[in-house]
């Protein structure tokens, strides 16, 4: 008996989490990058979901748009193994400023209290979870 597999590929989420991480560490729009590669949003929002998988082309083309390479949007690129948790927490709008934003805060009293502050809004039994 074949065993089905549901949801995208986690290898397709995990390059899609990396393209949605450049894009917004370069300040593109999702617009902005379909433009650039003549496609629609939509399919860029795939993507970066990893409900589409991105073709060997349209890989290079986006790691050109992005500046980057395609190893380093497959994960190849000889840097540390980075966990698909981190990538998919990264892509959560907002989180890649927040965290920049965090790291540029020299007082570590300062740090501490934005950090129980996040922590204290993340519903009880997610905490418990965790």
């Amino acid at each position: 008996m074949a065993m089905t597999r549901q949801g995208p590929d986690p290898i397709d989420v995990a390059v899609g989490a990396r393209v949605r991480i450049r894009r917004r560490w370069l300040g593109f729009s999702q617009t902005q990058l379909a433009n650039a590669l003549g496609i629609t949003f939509q399919q860029v929002q795939k993507y970066e979901r990893g409900a589409n998988r991105v073709s060997a082309s349209m890989l290079v083309k986006i790691a050109a748009k992005l500046e980057t390479t395609v190893a380093a949007l497959v994960g190849e690129d000889g840097q540390q193994p980075v966990e698909a948790i981190i990538y998919a927490q990264l892509a959560t709008p907002g989180a890649a400023e927040l965290l920049a934003a965090f790291a540029q805060i020299s007082d570590g009293e300062a740090r501490r209290a934005l950090l129980t502050i996040a922590e204290g809004l993340v519903p009880q039994r997610k905490r418990a979870a965790a």
